[in-house]
Order: C-alpha cells, then structure tokens, then sequence
C-alpha cells in the first residue's frame, strides 16, 4: 500500500419532480423510481448502484480509519462535491439506497459520515436541474486513505 490509495466508483440516476433536498444533516441516492415529498434528502432516482452493489475494493478503503471520501454528484455542467470520512463500523449492505450523513451514525444505508454538506447546502441551481425527470445525475464516489 502507498501512502494514497484511490479507488473511485461512477455510476448514474436520474431526477424526479418530488426532489426537495432540504434535508440539513444527510442526502441520498435510491434506486427506487418513486419518490414521495416526504423524501426531502433524496436527491436522485433509478440509481445504478446502491450501498451492496459498491465495489468490493471500494468497501475496504472506505473502511480504513482516515479514509477520506469525496462525492461528486454532477448534472449538466452544475456540480457539488462533498467532503466526508470512511469508517470501519460501515456496512454497505443496502438493497437500494446510499446515504452520506454529517453526523457520525451508521447503518446498512450508509455510505459515508462526518460530510461538509447534506442536501439543504446544495445549490438551488442543480437542485432544480434535479427536479427533472429526464436529467441524467452521474455520481462520483473517490475514496482516498492517506
């Protein structure tokens, strides 16, 4: 192992019309194709990929204490990166969704603790690109441990 292992994982899912994202400590990618107002911290639909289906490599670097994982979530040319941290307690076990939370709590739906932003702190710009259903959203997870 060097000093800085990267393992990066790209997938897609879309917007829906129910998307609020104003959730203040997480947000959250479902592969599910419906979504309720209530779901005020999802912030994209028909996801590729959900917390199971991470990469076997990816889950381990994530595990690591100090790993250091940035989500990158892009539509059209607006962009928002988050910073957060990896933990050995994650599970990654998951059947549809992925959340990135600011606090430190963890479950099966967790991808990622500690962030610099939950879906409240996204630009209202991309936010309203998230409100349509045809945009497509790529996803960006980079895992680093240093």
């Amino acid at each position: 192992m060097s000093c800085m292992d990267s393992v990066t994982v790209v997938f897609s899912a879309r917007g829906h019309e129910n998307i609020e994202a104003t959730h203040k400590t997480t947000f959250e990618v479902t592969k599910e194709a419906t979504l309720m107002k209530q779901g005020d911290c999802i912030i994209a639909v028909e996801s590729t990929k959900a917390a199971a289906d991470l990469p076997f490599e990816f889950k381990e670097a994530a595990r690591k204490e100090g790993a250091q994982i940035t989500v990158t979530i892009e539509a059209g040319e607006l962009r928002e990166i988050v910073k957060a941290k990896g933990s050995p307690q994650l599970q990654f076990m998951h059947p549809t969704d992925l959340v990135v939370r600011k606090s430190g709590y963890v479950c099966g739906r967790t991808l990622a603790i500690g962030a610099d932003k939950a879906a409240s702190d996204f630009s209202r710009k991309l936010v309203e690109k998230m409100k349509d259903p045809s945009q497509e959203i790529a996803v960006t997870l980079a895992v680093e441990n240093y």
